[in-house]
């Protein structure tokens, strides 16, 4: 229900409490279920309804008929600097900026390709990661036939920390994802300025993937990279991101780069011109233009949703979870502790409960014996989820 304080007027209700049906819209997540009665929870898909001002835009721009080739708004550079400067305190410079009509996984790709271009890159240079760690990173690499090194992430009592120690020399690239995939654990500050520092020792760019930096739970501060590590490193960085993940809206690919650069940022737009990518977009900006715009007050009633799930599921699983999630909508949870085969949890959660999630091998070394889990649901659907594993 929504909340109200004598003399405001009552909190928007977005429909989170509501069941929210996505059979006939080709859902992957939701294809994903093997059976009837099995709830999806592995793909990084919120099944929660998007923005309103996100729909009425595309409502409206469909609505004229011309559907042609457009130019990029520049505007749309002031309006992303805007956005960082007002939800995370962060000073991004308008130029830095880079409005793309592809998924973060492309432009990541693209960018993986710049920085092997570039003049006085070393050659078979590898690009570097840590372990557990989104599977596209590794993904990425094999697909551009880039070597890879993974490092263990350490465990502590209060989640993951940053590798320590020197990074490999000479090193492509670092990548990053920020905050934290499958953990949900937002980097401190400190942590990611002294694993730039290493990076840039190690002769390398630190790209930092933040497409869950918006959906930082209250509490927590995500700390941008390229405005987050030392000045005379914001040369050596860039900060990936998007709206997909923040404003449930990824099947229309968009993303934005902050690249500080002035030299890189001119290559990567040429790398990417060379694959037939151009800054702009009909719907991308359209839809981005509504989300930045208009969506905080949607972001923040998702958000307080989002933590209160968390701390329902934290509170049922308690020592199963193996960092506690400051941010996104993901748990990351031990399979022995859950009472599950380590060897094979994917498969004994969704015999046992109905509820499929993504095994923690996908992840990398450090994800055996590891499941995670995507608790951005409405809520019926949450209640049941919880009665399932209260079973376990």
């Amino acid at each position: 229900m929504p909340t109200t304080t004598p003399g405001t007027a009552p909190a928007p209700d977005f429909g989170f409490d509501a069941p929210f049906d996505r059979s006939g819209t080709g859902s992957s997540k939701w294809a994903r279920a093997a059976a009837p009665g099995v709830i999806p929870m592995g793909l990084a898909d919120m099944d929660l309804p998007g923005p309103p001002a996100v729909a009425a835009a595309l409502e409206r721009r469909a609505r004229h008929r011309a559907y042609g080739y457009t130019v990029c708004d520049p505007a749309g550079r002031e309006l992303v600097a805007r956005w960082y400067r007002a939800r995370h305190g962060a000073e991004v410079d308008p130029e830095w900026v880079l409005l793309l009509p592809c998924g973060p996984r492309t432009a990541l790709r693209v960018l993986l390709e710049t920085v092997r271009r570039q003049e006085g890159a070393p050659a078979q240079a590898p690009v570097v990661f840590a372990t557990p760690e989104w599977g596209g990173f590794a993904q990425l690499c094999r697909a551009a036939r880039l070597p890879y090194r993974e490092l263990p992430l350490p465990l502590g009592p209060d989640g993951y920390r940053l590798p320590l120690g020197p990074l490999p020399r000479p090193t492509a690239a670092v990548l990053l994802s920020s905050p934290h995939n499958p953990s949900a654990r937002v980097w401190p500050a400190d942590e990611l300025r002294a694993f730039a520092e290493r990076a840039a020792r190690a002769g390398a760019v630190l790209v930092s993937d933040e497409v869950h930096g918006d959906l930082t739970h209250p509490g927590h501060a995500h700390p941008v990279a390229v405005t987050a590590v030392d000045p005379a490193l914001r040369h050596r960085t860039v900060t990936l991101s998007s709206v997909g993940k923040t404003f449930n809206c990824s099947g229309v690919p968009s993303s934005f780069a902050l690249v500080p650069d002035p030299r890189l940022r001119t290559a990567f737009a040429e790398e990417l011109a060379g694959y037939g990518l151009w800054e702009g977009g009909l719907l991308e900006q359209t839809m981005q233009r509504a989300a930045l715009a208009e969506g905080g007050p949607w972001l923040d009633a998702l958000l307080a949703h989002l933590a209160a799930a968390r701390t329902r599921l934290t509170g049922l699983l308690g020592p199963a979870v193996r960092s506690a999630p400051q941010a996104s909508y993901l748990l990351w949870l031990d399979a022995a502790a859950l009472g599950l085969p380590p060897a094979d949890a994917h498969r004994a959660l969704l015999e046992r409960c109905g509820l499929e999630s993504t095994a923690g091998t996908e992840f990398g070394p450090g994800g055996a014996g590891s499941l995670r889990l995507n608790y951005a649901l409405p809520g019926p659907l949450l209640d049941t989820v919880l009665r399932r594993l209260e079973k376990l």
